[in-house]
């Protein structure tokens, strides 16, 4: 029997494909340093879809991403204009991103309240926790240090701090799921959470730790957001959540839980980034980049859903003839 290809595989085929007809349109896009612009500018977007991808393993969602990147991007903007050294700040943006993930996770885990509803809630409550801090105000570029607005944007070897730091997450990340014990619990726990409750691991605490990654990895993300943009304020990143829950399901992360796989959320990812990069410079009406977004998601749904119902076919028919 021919292996059929692997998710990871057509995805990134129909990215270059992409690539290609775009090019055809528009020449200067596939530069080589049109493509960095392009993963630097989807970075913050790989980095929140792994995230997103490790809570949906644990058959959880985190609609607060955003609300923690805009609550944590603020609080950053804040430390830098009181005058707190910059590596200070960051560890201060990526603590705050935890202990809000842990939030999200102790309420799913000790409470026994779906994700989706504690996470709609903390949405709201991290957006209006930034105006009950700045009264509405915004944090300019002028009020920003120039340390604090240069690091992401500052180039090694061509590419931007940002866009390695997203490489760094994909790395540590994959091996993170692979090789180690809370990798494979994430697995186990969205694969069968009865199994695993017998093969010892806490159901709950895994789904907590989860959270907390995904919470660390939106405060990271608050960070690079607020200094390369040089700008804060309440509603930034408003309805980012979407892209970063579509990037995980053009990525082939079950919904279901415990399935997925960090190149199939950078794929994912770099889908949609492509789209949002490259169609305005080819003349796309922004109501058309949202239809074909949409579209694709669509698409990767009936995709994945399509392949399970073929599995399970051949099991059964494996079965009849046993």
């Amino acid at each position: 029997m021919i292996a059929r290809p692997s998710r990871e595989v057509i995805l990134a085929g129909l990215i270059l494909v992409m690539i290609a007809l775009i090019a055809t349109r528009f020449p200067a896009f596939v530069a080589p340093a049109s493509l960095v612009n392009v993963f630097n500018d989807t970075s913050p977007l790989i980095i929140l879809a792994i995230g997103q991808m490790i809570v949906i393993l644990t058959r959880c969602i985190d609609l607060s991403v955003a609300a923690n990147l805009a609550l944590t991007g603020m609080v950053a903007a804040l430390l830098d204009g009181a005058g707190v050294p910059l590596p200070l700040t960051i560890a201060a943006a990526v603590a705050l991103g935890a202990a809000l993930g842990l939030v999200n996770g102790l309420l799913v885990w000790k409470a026994g309240i779906p994700s989706i509803v504690v996470t709609l809630g903390t949405m709201t409550i991290y957006r209006g926790t930034i105006f009950l801090l700045t009264d509405g105000r915004w944090v300019n570029a002028h009020e920003m240090s120039d340390a604090f607005k240069a690091l992401p944007r500052q180039a090694i070897l061509g590419l931007p701090v940002m866009g390695w730091v997203a490489i760094a997450v994909i790395a540590a990340f994959a091996v993170l799921l692979s090789r180690s014990p809370l990798g494979r619990a994430f697995y186990a726990v969205g694969g069968n959470p009865h199994a695993a409750v017998y093969a010892g691991i806490d159901v709950g605490r895994t789904q907590c730790a989860g959270f907390v990654i995904s919470g660390a990895l939106a405060g990271l993300t608050g960070y690079l957001w607020v200094a390369r943009y040089a700008v804060a304020y309440v509603d930034i990143a408003g309805g980012f959540e979407l892209d970063v829950i579509a990037a995980c399901v053009i990525g082939g992360i079950a919904i279901a839980g415990g399935l997925g796989t960090v190149g199939g959320a950078v794929l994912g990812a770099l889908f949609l980034g492509v789209i949002k990069n490259a169609l305005p410079v080819i003349g796309v009406s922004p109501f058309w980049q949202m239809a074909i977004s949409g579209t694709a998601i669509l698409l990767a749904v009936a995709f994945n859903a399509t392949r399970g119902r073929r599995t399970g076919r051949i099991i059964l028919k494996e079965a009849r003839a046993a």
